[in-house]
């Protein structure tokens, strides 16, 4: 009896753990390189030791998937959805349909989407992106230039930016519905 509960215990111990990671997200870091796809180029990293919500967004360098060089700052005037991400986390797995259903509907209109994938290789960023149909931007930051900029501890992580470049709110976590990254994208002052 008394081995029998351990082992019910170890089991509904494991079982909530996995819950609590599907649920939060992930961490840790990938030492994959990576190429193509669009890039992060660098990133100004000030003295704070995190982000908060009406703080200036940091602004990257990027390249797009079409080559182009531009900046965050060079978004301004449009809100911007920056979620940080990797192919080997469950969790970022698991929202991506609902980002797709938001690029799908908002994208075009007053929303920029940025995906940035954390180390990874362009060959393996592309067969999940096919895997999963993505037609979003994905920018992979293959020395994690900007996931340091912005503090990333946990994956995935996603920052609202509103107009004028400021944090208006972010997310650790996966989003359980595109009806959550909506609630948040009305922070923005933004409409389909």
């Amino acid at each position: 009896m008394d081995r029998r509960l351990r082992v019910i215990l170890v089991i509904t111990l494991a079982s909530v753990l996995t819950v609590a990671l599907v649920m939060s997200g992930c961490s840790g870091e990938s030492n994959l390189n990576g190429s193509a796809l669009g890039r992060i180029t660098s990133c100004s990293v000030d003295s704070a030791q995190s982000l908060q919500p009406g703080e200036p967004a940091p602004d990257f360098q990027f390249q797009n998937p079409e080559g182009q060089a531009t900046s965050l700052i060079d978004l301004r005037g449009k809100a911007v959805l920056v979620n940080f991400w990797a192919t080997w986390c469950g969790p970022c797995a698991y929202e991506m349909p609902y980002i797709q259903q938001i690029y799908d509907e908002w994208s075009g209109k007053e929303l920029v989407l940025l995906a940035i994938n954390l180390g990874e290789s362009s060959s393996r960023v592309t067969n999940f992106v096919e895997r999963y149909s993505i037609s979003f931007p994905v920018l992979l930051d293959t020395n994690q230039d900007a996931a340091r900029c912005y503090y990333i501890q946990y994956i995935p992580t996603t920052f609202f930016i509103d107009r004028d470049g400021i944090i208006q709110d972010m997310k650790v976590g996966a989003f359980q519905s595109k009806e959550e990254i909506e609630s948040n994208l009305s922070k923005l002052g933004i409409t389909k």
